[in-house]
């Protein structure tokens, strides 16, 4: 069940890695203003950066359960 979440959470965390909108690539961040697709631009990082932490602590408290149940 664990390993199950933790690949989720493993591709979860892929996915938003690649939806941060790069800010010295011009093209990609006039598309993410004018599509409006994730809200403000700030608003959009601010709730990528909230989503990483969030993965990235469940991600940790999974990796350390599975580590105490092996050994």
């Amino acid at each position: 069940m664990l390993n199950s979440i933790g690949a989720f959470i493993s591709l979860f965390l892929i996915v938003i890695i690649f939806l941060r909108i790069p800010q010295e690539n011009v093209g990609l961040a006039s598309f993410a203003t004018k599509s409006n697709l994730l809200g403000s631009p700030s608003s959009a990082q601010r709730f990528l950066n909230i989503l990483t932490i969030i993965g990235i602590l469940i991600y940790f408290g999974i990796a350390i359960q599975l580590n105490l149940l092996t050994n």
